[in-house]
């Protein structure tokens, strides 16, 4: 059993964390957190989840490239360059089919890079682009990694010359052309001194350098491959080039942010960008975001660092370069007046020492603020990240202070916020009672242990110890769990599972062999790509059994999380931690409240809040405020006196709130609720008309028991339907939906599911056109959020797709932005 202990108290022998506020590393660069195939289509992931990130890079395939099915840089660039992102690499090679790609000669694909660079070049965005020749060159077309130098230098004079070629070839094209290479497998200082002797010599340097790190030895040797490769560079006269590491990572580092802090903070420190890589399916940030639109607990990672700004300062860390350790990043802003740490990848009791504070920004105190961002899966949704503790401590007279972390666990992230420390005391965070259970160290009945993503074995999936019981496929397989509770109440039972029977699964839950009640778990990728299923239990103070049974299909059980409910959930978000607009100050006079000040809005300016909702519906939304504010949302605004609750409807996962006020001082954004359907209007899919071949069909995971299927395919096949509107106004659709689309063309490793579209008309109004990702199964259902304009009275919502099939619809929600109060 883990149980979650108070940050504060005595530790035996805690680990040291050092920050050095005096020692700049310069500017934050924000490089770490681009993806590989990170985006699958226009609105997958959707632009609540992409904008936050503030992403800087991703690599995606040419248009129409044939090795997966999705992923056009063309097509990804209108969401990615609309939300802020940074550059497309452009993989050109991947225009190819086979893995490793088919070797038809350099004159093939002399024809493939000309039409690539051509349509790039034709692009509005075309400077965005960056070209990448070759992937991989050292294992694939050239084996330039082979041991005897003999023929290494005679694979490596062929590369050379086809490197040269290919090079002039899009310089022809396009004068102006971003060029990266030359894209190793792995680090190859043998290759890397001769091609940058030969590249300067021949005036065909890459602009952008690029290797791969895909080895967890990479987290010790990363310091080393860069610090030979700028030695590299030295030696032949060549400028310091911009080094993407376009691909890094491990399935077991994906969706862990206690692993993600370690690759991101050697990445940042040493000011390189970096794309996380794609083992598995594109379109979700490489393991990062859930569905469409939902962030797991590697978004939320990601997420604290989009907000670093100022300079990144010096950390040292327990141990400097060493596998699955403690290991963090820090960052000053003296015109914020506020210091960050990131940190995690160890177990136990940590110090964070933060020194040389400099006083003339924070003064004799400091507030201190500390949350957690836990593993939640890599399909796991994760609810805003847990403030563990806020508290006032005053600068030694060396000008350090010490944040004690308690109890910390290896697949967390924690983040420390320090700001001046003002009047009066910060709020005591609610942090409810918790604690987990191991599905490996239960009472296994007809089932399998089996161990997963270790440095051993990088490439296994994560699982929470490193083991999870599988092959629970037997009419007697089940798994029991004694747990313990301190008093009597109603429990949160987070069962962290892995379900790839083609179809919803269900286990029986009882506890202690009481009645059974149905756990059904929606499908994942696999057995082992890790999501979340939260029931709840009442359970009285002491010991119990909580057995998990074979239902129907198979389940695969990691891990369960005990969570005593305190009541509906809420969150409070820190204004001065918002992303901003304009030229908002910061008033750190008072530490009452979230303890991190106020941010005070004039005209012009903005706060941007990253609130999530566990379900769509409406929660209650309080603005801490001095004055009244204004707040925009899918594409509408209300006005809020200070204090006052609103009741807005919000999608499920990240929905981003806009602030603004011709004068105010603003605390939080305090949100609470489940997601109540009261006051939405719905229609189920036997309510709809169909025509041109779309017709209802029997599907028993559907709310009622039937769906639409065959929708499109025809410009004559459209599923309508009417919803009476009480009131006009601006209303979010949500559509139920369910497909299974694949192009699989026997890729080693990626699994190419596809996305469907379908385009919607309300009323007169012109279509939308709506991208509804893969749910992994016909009769798994997800929603996608749509807002749209409805007039008072009847209302027709059209759905239809004139060239390509539809997803099935189980049916459609709206709910009016603004609610009743």
């Amino acid at each position: 059993m883990m149980q979650t202990s108070a940050l504060h108290g005595p530790a035996r022998d805690p680990q040291r964390l050092t920050v050095d506020l005096a020692v700049s590393e310069g500017p934050v660069l924000l490089g770490a957190n681009g993806a590989l195939y990170g985006l699958s289509d226009d609105g997958v992931p959707g632009d609540a989840a992409l904008e936050p990130l503030r992403i800087t890079s991703v690599t995606q395939k040419p248009e129409g490239g044939a090795q997966h099915p999705g992923g056009d840089a063309l097509s990804v660039a209108r969401s990615f360059f609309r939300t802020g992102g940074g550059e497309i690499l452009v993989l050109m090679q991947d225009v190819y089919a086979e893995w490793p790609y088919e070797d038809l000669g350099i004159d093939d694909y002399l024809i493939r890079v000309d039409r690539i660079v051509e349509e790039i070049a034709a692009d509005p965005d075309r400077d965005r682009f960056v070209h990448v020749p070759f992937n991989e060159p050292d294992q694939i077309w050239y084996g330039l990694d082979v041991a005897d130098q003999v023929r290494y230098e005679a694979h490596r004079d062929r590369f050379f010359e086809d490197w040269k070629t290919v090079y002039r070839r899009i310089r022809a094209i396009d004068p102006g052309a971003r060029i990266a290479g030359p894209n190793e497998a792995a680090y190859h200082s043998r290759l890397l001194r001769d091609f940058l002797a030969f590249a300067r010599r021949e005036d065909v340097l890459p602009q952008v350098m690029t290797w791969h790190e895909l080895d967890s030895g990479s987290l010790r040797d990363f310091q080393a491959h860069y610090d030979d490769y700028r030695s590299l560079e030295r030696e032949a006269g060549v400028a310091p080039l911009k080094i993407n590491i376009d691909e890094y990572g491990n399935r077991r580092d994906l969706s862990v942010p206690g692993q993600l802090v370690q690759w991101v903070s050697m990445f940042e420190r040493n000011k390189v960008y970096a794309n996380a890589a794609y083992w598995d399916a594109a379109g979700n940030l490489s393991g990062h975001v859930v569905r469409s639109g939902i962030p797991n607990g590697g978004w939320w990672f990601f997420r604290w660092y989009a907000g670093l700004t100022g300079d990144t300062v010096e950390v040292t860390p327990p141990r400097a370069h060493a596998v699955d350790t403690l290991q963090g990043l820090a960052c000053l802003d003296t015109a914020r007046r506020r210091a960050q740490v990131l940190l995690g990848g160890s177990d136990g009791d940590a110090d964070v020492v933060v020194r040389h504070i400099p006083r003339s920004v924070f003064g004799d105190t400091v507030t201190a603020t500390v949350a957690e961002t836990a593993w939640s899966g890599y399909e796991g949704q994760h609810a805003t990240p847990l403030v563990l503790a806020r508290t006032k401590l005053r600068v030694t007279e060396d000008g350090s202070v010490t944040v004690p972390l308690r109890g910390m666990r290896r697949m967390s992230a924690y983040r420390v916020v320090l700001v001046p420390g003002g009047e009066g005391t910060p709020a005591t965070p609610d942090v409810p009672w918790t604690a987990s259970y191991e599905a490996q160290d239960a009472v296994v009945t007809d089932g399998e242990i089996r161990t997963h993503g270790t440095v051993e074995n990088p490439n296994g999936y994560a699982a929470s110890g490193t083991r999870d019981v599988g092959s629970l496929d037997r009419a007697t397989s089940r798994v029991d769990f004694t747990v313990t509770v301190p008093h009597d109440g109603t429990y949160d039972l987070a069962i962290l599972y892995g379900n790839q029977s083609g179809a919803p699964a269900t286990q029986r839950l009882r506890v202690d062999g009481g009645d059974p009640t149905t756990v059904t778990y929606p499908s994942t990728q696999n057995w082992t790509y890790r999501a979340r299923k939260e029931v709840r239990v009442h359970l009285s103070a002491g010991s119990h059994v909580v057995t998990l049974a074979k239902g129907s299909g198979e389940v695969t059980l990691d891990r369960l999380d005990l969570t005593v409910r305190t009541g509906e959930p809420s969150a409070s978000y820190e204004a001065t931690l918002a992303d901003i607009g304009g030229s908002p100050s910061y008033d750190y006079t008072s530490s009452a409240g979230v303890g991190t000040g106020a941010l005070v809005l004039g005209p012009g300016d903005r706060a941007v809040f990253d609130v999530h909702a566990p379900r769509d519906g409406y929660y209650t939304v309080v603005p801490r405020a001095s004055a009244e504010v204004e707040i925009a949302l899918h594409g509408t605004t209300v006005r809020a006196a200070p204090g006052r609750p609103l009741r807005l409807y919000l999608a499920a996962g990240n929905n981003r709130l806009a602030m603004g006020a011709e004068q105010a001082a603003v605390r939080s954004l305090d949100v609470s609720g489940d997601g109540s359907a009261e006051g939405t209007l719905g229609c189920a899919a036997a309510s709809a008309v169909l025509a041109g071949g779309a017709e209802l069909v029997g599907s028993p995971h559907a709310s009622t028991g039937s769906c639409v299927d065959r929708l499109g395919n025809s410009p004559l096949s459209t599923a309508a339907f009417t919803v009476e509107a009480p009131r006009p106004g601006r209303h979010l659709l949500v559509v139920h939906y369910a497909h299974d689309d694949r192009r699989d063309n026997g890729h080693a490793y990626n699994t190419d599911i596809v996305s469907r579209t379908a385009d919607i008309t309300v009323g007169d109004a012109a279509p939308v056109t709506v991208t509804f990702k893969n749910t992994w199964s016909p009769d798994d259902y997800w929603t996608v959020c749509v807002p749209v304009e409805l007039e008072e009275g009847a209302n027709k919502v059209t759905f239809g797709n004139a060239t390509a099939w539809a997803p099935r619809i189980d049916r459609i929600e709206l709910g009016r932005v603004v609610g009743m109060p």
